[in-house]
């Protein structure tokens, strides 16, 4: 699970991605709140502990973009703010909860495991477009009822597209998040990838789903949705 770390404090940045690469999550940690926004809108993360006094861009409006981008990941206030009225905003914009600084780890890693078990069972079982179905759980992929195999590449592609329906993903999105690499405009894996996964779920069936958008990445979408 990814998480982002918005926090201006080195020493408490350094000590809250160390401790949470311990405990198993893959962490961004950026120090600014304008690069903090950034990523939590263009990257997927199932949670952002997220400081209120940044440079740049204060944690208040940094939330408040989150959720108008209608980004539902979980997000936890980790700030020295501690009045009452200060958790009454954070929680009123959209927070999913609040720690005051100075905290224990142990009580911050309890709470953000806790909101990653309920953000999680949030999650959809199963991802739709038109007639073409993935089925979360099973790890199973059918269209106008038709089985179709997929690789895991192929399948870890595929929801992707599908969770970021309608949204033109650039080559290097898609290769951080499914081939765990930077982009390589020398190689033509991603194009290969979607060549084959267009053969599978869009040739034999209408209307085609997956787009090429030149110069900038690959979209999925029903043609003439909303």
């Amino acid at each position: 699970m990814r998480i982002l770390i918005v926090e201006d404090e080195q020493k408490t940045g350094e000590y809250l991605r160390q401790g949470l690469a311990e405990a198993g999550f893959v962490v961004d940690l950026v120090r600014d709140g304008l690069d903090g926004k950034h990523l939590a809108l263009t990257e997927d993360y199932d949670l952002v502990v997220l400081d209120v006094m940044l440079p740049g861009l204060d944690g208040w409006h940094v939330l408040h973009e989150i959720r108008q981008a209608g980004r539902h990941m979980p997000v936890l206030f980790l700030t020295a703010r501690d009045q009452v009225e200060d958790r009454v905003k954070g929680l009123e914009l959209g927070a999913d909860d609040y720690l005051v600084k100075p905290f224990a780890f142990s009580e911050l890693l309890a709470r953000v495991r806790t909101l990653l078990r309920r953000g999680k069972s949030k999650e959809p079982e199963t991802l739709r477009a038109a007639d073409l179905e993935l089925d979360l759980l099973r790890r199973r992929v059918s269209r106008a009822g038709r089985r179709i195999d997929l690789t895991a590449k192929e399948f870890a592609l595929l929801e992707l597209l599908l969770r970021r329906q309608g949204e033109v993903l650039p080559r290097s999105l898609i290769a951080s998040q499914v081939w765990d690499m930077n982009f390589d405009s020398d190689t033509n894996v991603i194009e290969v990838a979607v060549r084959r996964l267009r053969a599978k779920v869009d040739d034999d069936f209408e209307p085609k789903l997956i787009r090429t958008v030149r110069g900038m990445g690959y979209v999925l979408e029903v043609p003439g949705a909303a």
